[in-house]
């Protein structure tokens, strides 16, 4: 393997907040590799924003599945929620003002 570049194993974590029955976001599906690939494939799929930030993800994984984001991540998780939305709200305004 001398000169060759060793590819890092990609790692994905699903999140899911419903404001109405959540507290906080929930781990929904997390996992590396081929795993990890189809999560943001069906993510995408879906049209849900891919957000990469490996930190956040080695933090989010320790999770247990189904379970809520702890408090002392709160704060990171909401502002990619906060820039999520803002994209969205982009999109719905560009998307009227090409079909008005």
């Amino acid at each position: 393997m001398s000169g060759e570049k060793k590819e890092k194993r990609r790692h994905a974590v699903a999140l899911r907040y419903n404001a109405q029955k959540d507290a906080a976001p929930r781990v929904v599906a997390k996992g590396s590799g081929l795993l990890a690939d189809k999560i943001i494939e069906v993510a995408r799929e879906h049209g849900v924003h891919v957000h990469e930030d490996a930190q956040m993800v080695a933090l989010l994984a320790k999770v247990q599945l189904d379970s809520p984001i702890p408090e002392d991540l709160y704060r990171a998780v909401a502002e990619v929620l906060a820039f999520v939305y803002r994209l969205d709200q982009r999109m719905v305004s560009r998307t009227r003002t090409n079909t008005d």
